[in-house]
């Protein structure tokens, strides 16, 4: 890559010119052009690729760059990620400690991501390949031209193979850069003893890659959009096939912008992945509420980094955590994914109307059963994953079973479910105000009565909402006997003239009830 000198360096290169004799400087800049350069070369080790030092190092017994006395010390940052490569590579462990098969990739002498390659190359029984990969990773591109045009590293493994045997020569190719390749090829096969009978399926160029490159595993987002497994975005320039593979290992990208350019990658199948990359892959088992659907989902998945290479259902998940995840479910959803029929929905309002009126009872508001719905609902739920398991529940049942036999008992006294009114019908009672319960019944049902009906006990008077014969309120009122004295006759003049076919008595006190138009008897 070339960039601008130094200003340290310029002078350096200045002073060169009249070492030996007379001699003249001419610099190909501006005065104000040099103005602008930086004052001092940054030194190498600050930018450089710290990942055959540090493995050197490992090699020497050192595991922090500290132990040692340097002109510049390697930048923290970049060292740790190189021994986090190393790991990766299973060169060293946590601690920064060489592993046998570090040493064996430190005497190779080359990058290790390419030494790491090598040898599981040869073990894969592809070290044919792995050689001319690591040769033509090792030399710059033999491709001339755009270094983007075309970035297919099986491009480049095709070329050497008719070069190597005399089939092509042309102004394509790099051809001095060829030559150091072949020889780099010669090398590697002379020096690990792979012979040319070695497996040269260039497909699983991205399995080796792969081996190498594990940082690097990239997935396809779309028009030419990668995603890397570090979670850095990449993208392929101009249009080529390497577009359209599903995963691919960016062997050389640049690190600008919000997105890399990738300029040399092969593709690599899952299937290849699952089989070389297997150390690497981290199995998830996944069980959660799943909003959407409203059920239990339980998958199981493989994942490189930031990208999930494999997922399918787990059919046979954990007992315990599929009904740990149905009851997070209920918290996140409320209340109503529950079958709350009429029955069950009156039982909590008398159960919330007995906390209102005797503090020792049970809190059964909304609230309450939220917080704690593994102590009341968690034993019914075992088996069950989904909003439709759910409907199964008898919750009538359930909140009676929060109560002692004795609250049992007394809940029927003190708050019951019906009244038995003077017409003789059996009329529900409304506890969805636990300081009011409500009483709705058509006014001619009561005539007879004096008082006001009571629950718990005769000491909690209940508000009615005497009705019309179209059950449209006419009257709220606790006090009954003050109704029939003032307002009933007020009442009894207008709905009279509406419903001229009922019974409108003179005197309500002595009057037949009735829940028809008029008493049989009358």
């Amino acid at each position: 890559e070339t960039v601008r000198v130094s200003l340290a360096s310029a002078q350096q290169r200045a002073g060169r010119a009249g070492r030996l004799g007379p001699g003249v400087c001419i610099r190909m800049w501006t005065k104000q052009e040099e103005t602008g350069f930086c004052l001092q070369t940054i030194p190498e080790i600050i930018q450089a690729d710290l990942a055959p030092l540090t493995l050197e190092l490992a090699a020497w017994g050192v595991s922090e760059p500290t132990q040692l006395r340097w002109l510049d010390i390697p930048p923290a940052a970049a060292f740790n990620q190189a021994r986090e490569l190393l790991c990766l590579l299973g060169a060293c462990d946590a601690q920064g400690a060489i592993t046998g098969h570090g040493r064996q990739m430190a005497g190779l002498g080359c990058h290790p991501r390419l030494a790491h390659m090598l040898l599981k190359g040869i073990v894969l029984g592809c070290g044919r390949l792995a050689c001319e990969i690591a040769a033509l990773l090792n030399e710059r591109d033999i491709l001339r031209g755009s270094r983007w045009a075309d970035a297919d590293v099986r491009t480049r493994i095709e070329l050497i193979h008719k070069l190597r045997t005399q089939q092509m020569t042309g102004e394509e190719v790099d051809s001095a850069a060829c030559r150091r390749v072949i020889q780099a090829i010669h090398y590697w096969e002379e020096e690990l003893g792979v012979g040319a009978d070695g497996q040269l399926d260039i497909e699983l160029a991205g399995a080796l890659l792969a081996l190498a490159y594990p940082d690097r595993i990239a997935q396809n987002r779309g028009d030419g959009r990668f995603l890397l497994q570090n979670g850095r975005g990449a993208k392929l320039e101009q249009d080529q096939l390497l577009k359209h593979e599903p995963y691919i290992v960016a062997v050389d990208l640049d690190d600008k912008g919000s997105e890399g350019r990738i300029f040399l990658a092969a593709p690599v199948t899952i299937p290849c992945l699952l089989k070389y990359c297997g150390e690497q892959l981290q199995k998830e088992t996944s069980i959660y509420w799943d909003g959407q659907i409203l059920s239990v989902k339980s998958r199981r998945s493989w994942r490189l980094g930031r990208l999930c290479i494999k997922d399918e259902p787990l059919l046979t998940p954990d007992a315990d955590a599929v009904w740990q995840a149905l009851l997070q479910g209920i918290a996140a959803e409320g209340l109503k994914l529950l079958p709350w029929t009429k029955s069950a929905k009156q039982l909590q309002s008398r159960l919330i109307f007995m906390r209102h009126i005797r503090a020792d009872w049970p809190d059964m508001t909304d609230s309450s059963l939220l917080a704690y719905l593994e102590a009341w609902l968690g034993p019914y739920l075992y088996g069950m994953t989904s909003s439709t398991d759910l409907q199964r529940l008898n919750l009538t049942s359930i909140l009676e079973a929060s109560l002692t036999w004795q609250q049992r008992q007394e809940l029927d006294v003190m708050a019951p479910t019906h009244i038995i009114v003077p017409s003789g019908q059996r009329i529900a009672i409304d506890y969805s105000d636990p300081s009011k319960p409500v009483l709705a019944v058509r006014l001619q049902e009561m005539f007879g009565q004096v008082h006001t009906p009571c629950i718990a006990n005769g000491t909690i008077p209940l508000t009615l909402h005497l009705l019309s014969p179209a059950n449209r309120p006419v009257q709220v009122t606790s006090d009954l006997a003050s109704f029939w004295q003032t307002v009933y006759f007020d009442v009894k003049c207008e709905l009279q003239g509406r419903y001229p076919k009922h019974y409108w008595p003179e005197d309500p006190l002595v009057a037949i009830p009735t829940h028809r138009v008029k008493p049989r008897n009358k």
